[in-house]
């Protein structure tokens, strides 16, 4: 399949089969992404990749601790407000993955149990997370990026779905415990992937692009 049919057919899964995905294809994908490029080739993930038991204990502990209210403590800068399009896209975007669920939007209670299946990785067997040193700022924060969307591809590729998700750098403290992750480096987001359920309503959603007159500017 080319890289033009990948990008057409991609979109976040919100619901995962249980089977896990060969270890041997894992380590194709995970090694094949460092080929990613980056600024000065200084190369700055430093990727976690959680699966089985420590998943397990990982999607109960992060879900006690989103369930106890606690405020989101991240690591790099989450203060951004939309604004505008921005914004309007955002509410798009939310009401196009509850529509396919049929949930009402006053409906808050459901809207927080589809929230809270973040913490759960939408029972995908496969977790990412992205972490690099704190003091790289944004140049490491664009590497990342970079990374991680050479990596969704690749897992595209193989018939591996996966859902980029800002909510799992909202609660670092009891992952980096977890995962015995350095103070020094912090998490960005993370992915959750696996083989997509095809039957669940959430992943009907699909979103809409801007036109490219909108985004792309051609100056001769």
């Amino acid at each position: 399949m080319s890289l033009s049919e990948l990008l057409q057919q991609r979109h976040s899964v919100r619901a995962f089969k249980s089977d896990v995905v060969d270890p041997a294809v894992l380590q194709e994908v995970f090694t094949l992404a460092q080929k990613s490029p980056s600024n000065c080739n200084v190369q700055p993930w430093s990727t976690y990749v959680v699966s089985g038991s420590a998943k397990e204990t990982l999607k109960k502990t992060l879900i006690q601790t989103v369930m106890q209210q606690q405020t989101p403590n991240p690591e790099f800068d989450w203060k951004v407000a939309y604004e505008g399009v921005h914004r309007e896209r955002q509410f798009g975007s939310a009401n196009a993955l509850y529509s396919a669920m049929d949930i009402a939007r006053d409906d808050k209670m459901k809207r927080n149990m589809a929230m809270l299946r973040n913490w759960a990785f939408f029972d995908a067997p496969h977790v990412a997370f992205f972490a690099m040193d704190k003091y790289l700022g944004i140049m490491g924060a664009v590497d990342i990026g970079i990374y991680a969307q050479t990596l969704t591809l690749l897992l595209e590729e193989r018939g591996i779905r996966s859902c980029m998700q800002g909510a799992l750098g909202q609660f670092p403290a009891p992952i980096k415990a977890q995962l015995n992750i350095p103070e020094e480096q912090g998490i960005l987001f993370g992915m959750s992937f696996g083989y997509e359920d095809d039957s669940a309503a959430a992943n009907r959603t699909r979103t809409e692009r801007a036109t490219l007159s909108e985004s792309v500017q051609f100056i001769s």
